[in-house]
């Protein structure tokens, strides 16, 4: 059964920072071409996507979260945080997390660190984690920073899946606040269908191939993803997720300025904004220009609009996300007026 969140009793969590970093290094879908034996408009047909940015040899997710992170508390004003969340598919080792590095990195050694597994879903997941955490008055401040390098786990020769990934990272800074005011994040919907764990899957390097004894395949340690079955299933759950929180919050879909959704594909994008009812001018994308960059879609996406001033002050957002697990999860706030930032 989804989630269902009564109103907190305690204080809400109010968004007061926001930034996004991707690695300097673009990946053109010219670039691409020869290696995959396609071309620019196949793959801009296809995804929506025309570039991505791609990790230098040697950098690691917890490189992309540090500059995130440190962006993000640099927007809210303040180089504090009780707490620091990392939401990634990639974490730099299978153990340990990969927070209290980032916490540490970013001088906040000693504050609860964490990571939050939940495949593309995970920033939705880690903002009601957060916001869980500030509730119940474990922290005042939480740093979440949504990151993952998709090209450490994707098959370079892989022509589905190469062409869809990129690397990046996003982060938010939560503070306690009123329920009432801009920038409250609340009214989730989390769920999760296990059964269908293999639509997007790396098979190996957990529990489940080593504990059987045998070398893995090339394709196992990579990304198999069944796309006809991802597309069908993402856009059902997205659409279902977003109907559902916004039942609960009584909005109706002619409230929402902006639908952020995660970046997974333009087709997917624009199927479920026309599930919804919502023109696709309401539609948030940035894709095109940085690919489907997992936890960190949803903040880089955002980050995107506000510094094109698309987003604005008092604007009502609906955020959705589907991934691995399956995952899905929806949320909704009122955009606050952020401190100007590079």
């Amino acid at each position: 059964m989804p989630i269902k969140n009564p109103s907190p009793p305690g204080p809400a969590a109010v968004l007061c920072g926001l930034a996004g970093w991707v690695p300097p290094r673009v990946v053109t879908n010219d670039d691409l071409a020869a290696r995959l034996h396609t071309d620019d408009t196949w793959i801009r047909t296809r995804t929506g996507i025309r570039q991505r940015h791609v990790a230098d040899a040697g950098q690691a997710t917890s490189d992309l979260a540090f500059e995130a992170g440190r962006r993000a508390l640099r927007s809210s004003g303040e180089q504090a945080a009780d707490a620091v969340i990392v939401t990634t598919t990639t974490p730099d080792r299978p153990c340990p997390a990969t927070a209290p590095v980032v916490a540490t990195r970013l001088g906040l050694a000693g504050v609860a660190a964490f990571d939050v597994g939940a495949v593309c879903t995970g920033f939705v997941y880690g903002l009601a984690t957060a916001a869980g955490l500030i509730t119940a008055g474990v922290a005042r401040r939480v740093l979440l920073i949504g990151a993952d390098t998709y090209s450490s786990i994707v098959d370079p020769l892989d022509r589905t899946n190469a062409i869809i990934f990129g690397d990046g990272a996003g982060a938010v800074v939560l503070r306690a606040g009123d329920p009432d005011e801009p920038g409250a994040v609340g009214h989730f919907d989390l769920g999760s269908d296990g059964a269908h764990e293999d639509l997007i899957t790396v098979a190996a390097g957990g529990s489940r191939q080593r504990s059987a004894g045998s070398e893995p395949t090339h394709a196992e340690q990579h990304l198999s993803m069944r796309g006809k079955e991802v597309y069908r299933h993402a856009v059902t759950r997205m659409a279902a997720s977003a109907r559902t929180v916004l039942g609960r919050a009584g909005w109706k879909t002619a409230d929402v300025d902006h639908f952020v959704p995660h970046q997974a594909n333009l087709r997917i994008l624009h199927s479920v904004a026309e599930d919804l009812g919502l023109p696709r001018e309401r539609c948030v994308a940035n894709l095109d220009a940085v690919g489907n960059t997992g936890a960190a879609s949803i903040p880089l996406a955002l980050a995107d609009a506000v510094a094109e001033r698309r987003i604005r002050p008092g604007d009502r957002l609906l955020l959705t996300a589907f991934g691995g697990g399956l995952t899905w999860g929806s949320c909704l706030t009122t955009w606050p007026g952020l401190a100007e930032h590079p």
